[in-house]
Protein backbone atom coordinates (compact mmCIF):
# COMPACT_ATOMS: atom_id res chain seq x y z
CA UNK A 1 0.00 0.00 0.00
CA UNK A 2 1.16 3.19 -0.79
CA UNK A 3 2.08 6.20 2.06
CA UNK A 4 -0.12 9.07 1.44
CA UNK A 5 1.98 12.51 1.43
CA UNK A 6 -0.81 14.16 3.11
CA UNK A 7 -1.68 14.54 7.11
CA UNK A 8 -5.57 15.44 6.87
CA UNK A 9 -7.84 14.98 3.99
CA UNK A 10 -9.73 17.41 2.80
CA UNK A 11 -11.83 16.14 -0.05
CA UNK A 12 -11.82 12.37 -1.64
CA UNK A 13 -13.97 12.21 -4.73
CA UNK A 14 -13.83 9.77 -7.55
CA UNK A 15 -11.94 10.83 -10.79
CA UNK A 16 -10.26 9.96 -14.20
CA UNK A 17 -6.86 10.05 -14.54
CA UNK A 18 -5.89 10.93 -18.37
CA UNK A 19 -2.02 9.66 -17.71
CA UNK A 20 -0.75 7.12 -20.49
CA UNK A 21 -3.54 5.12 -23.27
CA UNK A 22 -6.83 4.98 -22.08
CA UNK A 23 -8.37 6.54 -18.67
CA UNK A 24 -7.52 5.13 -15.11
CA UNK A 25 -10.48 5.22 -12.93
CA UNK A 26 -9.83 5.86 -9.19
CA UNK A 27 -10.08 8.42 -6.20
CA UNK A 28 -9.05 12.07 -5.55
CA UNK A 29 -7.05 12.93 -2.02
CA UNK A 30 -6.76 16.33 -1.73
CA UNK A 31 -4.95 17.23 1.95
CA UNK A 32 -2.75 20.10 3.05
CA UNK A 33 0.38 18.65 1.66
CA UNK A 34 -0.18 16.94 -1.81
CA UNK A 35 -3.01 16.56 -5.02
CA UNK A 36 -3.18 12.61 -4.90
CA UNK A 37 -4.86 9.89 -7.43
CA UNK A 38 -5.37 5.90 -6.70
CA UNK A 39 -6.13 3.50 -9.25
CA UNK A 40 -9.32 1.77 -8.24
CA UNK A 41 -8.09 -1.41 -9.71
CA UNK A 42 -4.22 -1.49 -8.85
CA UNK A 43 -3.31 0.61 -5.90
CA UNK A 44 0.55 0.49 -7.24
CA UNK A 45 -0.75 2.96 -9.71
CA UNK A 46 -0.65 6.10 -8.22
CA UNK A 47 -0.06 9.86 -8.90
CA UNK A 48 1.18 11.96 -5.75
CA UNK A 49 1.61 16.10 -6.84
CA UNK A 50 3.23 17.94 -3.84
CA UNK A 51 1.89 21.53 -3.64
CA UNK A 52 5.01 23.14 -4.38
CA UNK A 53 5.30 21.46 -7.49
CA UNK A 54 2.32 22.59 -8.78
CA UNK A 55 3.16 25.81 -11.82
CA UNK A 56 -0.42 25.98 -12.81
CA UNK A 57 -4.03 24.48 -12.66
CA UNK A 58 -5.95 24.83 -16.07
CA UNK A 59 -10.11 24.30 -16.18
CA UNK A 60 -12.58 24.27 -19.21
CA UNK A 61 -14.68 27.31 -17.90
CA UNK A 62 -17.52 28.27 -20.27
CA UNK A 63 -19.53 31.59 -18.57
CA UNK A 64 -20.86 30.40 -15.86
CA UNK A 65 -20.26 26.20 -16.44
CA UNK A 66 -17.07 24.47 -14.93
CA UNK A 67 -16.19 21.58 -17.22
CA UNK A 68 -15.13 18.26 -15.27
CA UNK A 69 -11.90 18.03 -16.82
CA UNK A 70 -8.43 20.20 -15.64
CA UNK A 71 -5.14 19.83 -16.30
CA UNK A 72 -2.05 20.30 -13.44
CA UNK A 73 0.94 21.44 -14.51
CA UNK A 74 3.62 20.54 -12.84
CA UNK A 75 8.04 20.85 -12.92
CA UNK A 76 8.07 17.26 -14.58
CA UNK A 77 4.96 17.84 -16.88
CA UNK A 78 1.27 17.64 -17.36
CA UNK A 79 -1.40 15.79 -15.81
CA UNK A 80 -5.19 15.61 -17.08
CA UNK A 81 -7.61 14.74 -15.01
CA UNK A 82 -11.98 14.53 -14.43
CA UNK A 83 -14.00 14.85 -12.05
CA UNK A 84 -18.01 15.10 -11.80
CA UNK A 85 -16.59 17.23 -8.53
CA UNK A 86 -14.63 19.27 -10.17
CA UNK A 87 -15.69 22.99 -9.29
CA UNK A 88 -15.11 21.25 -5.58
CA UNK A 89 -11.90 20.15 -6.49
CA UNK A 90 -10.99 23.46 -8.02
CA UNK A 91 -11.96 25.62 -5.04
CA UNK A 92 -9.90 23.71 -2.83
CA UNK A 93 -6.83 23.76 -4.84
CA UNK A 94 -7.27 27.39 -5.07
CA UNK A 95 -7.09 27.47 -1.39
CA UNK A 96 -3.62 25.74 -1.39
CA UNK A 97 -2.14 27.39 -5.02
CA UNK A 98 -3.64 31.04 -4.66
CA UNK A 99 -5.84 32.49 -7.62
CA UNK A 100 -3.05 33.17 -9.20
CA UNK A 101 -2.42 29.69 -10.18
CA UNK A 102 -5.86 28.36 -11.17
CA UNK A 103 -6.55 29.46 -14.85
CA UNK A 104 -9.03 29.10 -17.05
CA UNK A 105 -7.76 26.82 -20.26
CA UNK A 106 -7.53 29.00 -23.62
CA UNK A 107 -10.67 28.10 -25.71
CA UNK A 108 -10.22 27.13 -29.19
CA UNK A 109 -11.38 30.42 -30.55
CA UNK A 110 -8.68 32.19 -28.06
CA UNK A 111 -5.84 29.33 -29.00
CA UNK A 112 -6.37 30.81 -33.27
CA UNK A 113 -6.55 34.13 -32.65
CA UNK A 114 -3.09 34.10 -30.87
CA UNK A 115 -1.91 32.43 -33.36
CA UNK A 116 -2.56 34.94 -35.54
CA UNK A 117 -1.75 37.72 -33.53
CA UNK A 118 1.49 36.05 -33.07
CA UNK A 119 2.45 35.77 -36.96
CA UNK A 120 1.25 39.08 -37.23
CA UNK A 121 3.51 40.69 -35.19
CA UNK A 122 6.62 38.37 -36.17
Amino acid sequence: MVQSLNKTAELTTQGISYLGMGAKYGHFLIGDQAFEFFNENNVADYIQIPWANVKAVYAQVSKTHIGRRFRVTTDSGNFDFSAKESGKVLKIMREHLGDEKVLRQPTLWRSVLARFKKQKDA
